[in-house]
């Protein structure tokens, strides 16, 4: 392995998210830790779930991190009375020749945001299962690939607001991350204040409407998908030692053997927090995982993929509680 072009591409790709970071910085205040998660999925093609109350700039991060890499970008609003066909498209009659033909839904698209993905009734919700996971669709009996990079970022509200079902095991499984945002400390929250009374007023065809943050996304791009492309090679060449292969199986493991829990990870959640971990190591400007990865990784590649046992929860017991006390034993 040549370490020196290694390192060459690293460096190259640690500038390249610095880059994206400085751009979303310029329209959202704070969120430093939700950045970086999107960077990850972004330079893993992991699917990524932001959980969080309305107005914490979930729609307006992804939005700005798009254009910042001149990504294709599609938004879907779920809705209860959504149907499979508003995401993947369906087939429609050509008027003129009496024909089928294939209309495409906004799935077919680089990066989805799929906004309150909780509000959608489980019927849509599988209609996301195989293009998360088989990166495909079913139409009219035809399989069509989706464009390359996919990713779904999704938002959704707490299971408590009215109105929100609860998302199946399965496509919880398929998000390699479940980021939980927190709002604004004092200072974040007073800056968000004072940009909103600088932004004056946005002026078309002879009216006028105060601008929002939305206005200040740049359309000019700091990066290409093939910047991306190069960044997300520099990802797979980052080195994995065995001892941390180890811990990983181990923690996923001892999730499984808890008497506090219903039901552990799947593999799927040693793959995510192995490949999340080499590209929060490229973030970090680092050619090689650490332990520390394991650790601030854990919780959101972990929590949503465990449930806690009846008994245990009347105990006080929770997944975080659970965790914390795993990641204790691995030392």
């Amino acid at each position: 392995m040549n370490t020196h072009t290694d390192s060459a591409a690293v460096r190259a790709a640690h500038q390249f998210v610095a880059d994206v970071r400085t751009r979303v910085g310029k329209v959202v205040v704070g969120q430093d830790v939700v950045v970086e998660r999107v960077m990850v999925a972004l330079l893993t093609g992991g699917h990524l779930l932001l959980q969080g109350m309305p107005g914490l700039a979930k729609t307006l991060l992804v939005n700005t991190l798009a254009k910042a890499i001149h990504l294709d970008f599609r938004r879907i609003q779920f809705t209860v009375d959504m149907l499979p066909s508003d995401i993947v498209g369906s087939e429609v009659v050509d008027q003129k020749s009496g024909d089928f033909r294939i209309h495409r839904g906004p799935v077919f698209t680089n990066l989805l945001l799929a906004d309150e993905i909780n509000r959608a009734s489980p019927k849509v919700q599988g209609a996301m299962l195989e293009a998360m996971q088989e990166r495909k669709v079913t139409l009219g009996g035809q399989t069509m690939r989706l464009p390359t990079p996919f990713l779904v970022i999704a938002t959704q509200n707490p299971v408590e607001q009215s109105g929100t079902f609860e998302l199946p095991e399965a496509q919880l499984d398929r998000f390699m991350l479940l980021h939980r945002l927190g709002y604004p400390d004092r200072d974040e929250e007073q800056d968000i204040l004072q940009r909103q009374l600088g932004m004056g007023l946005r002026k078309e065809d002879g009216g006028a409407v105060p601008r929002t943050a939305f206005d200040m996304i740049e359309d000019s791009p700091v990066g290409s998908p093939a910047d991306l492309v190069a960044a997300m090679e520099a990802v797979q060449g980052v080195h994995v030692s065995e001892v941390f292969l180890r811990h990983a199986v181990e923690l996923v493991r001892r999730t499984r053997e808890s008497k506090d829990l219903d039901f552990g990870c799947s593999p799927r959640a040693g793959l995510a927090l192995v490949n999340a971990a080499r590209a929060r190591a490229v973030i970090r400007g680092r050619d090689y995982v650490t332990p520390e990865d394991i650790f601030d990784l854990a919780e959101d590649v972990v929590l949503h993929r465990i449930r806690v046992s009846y008994e245990a929860a009347a105990s006080g017991q929770t997944g975080a509680k659970v965790l914390e006390s795993i990641l204790a034993g691995l030392g």
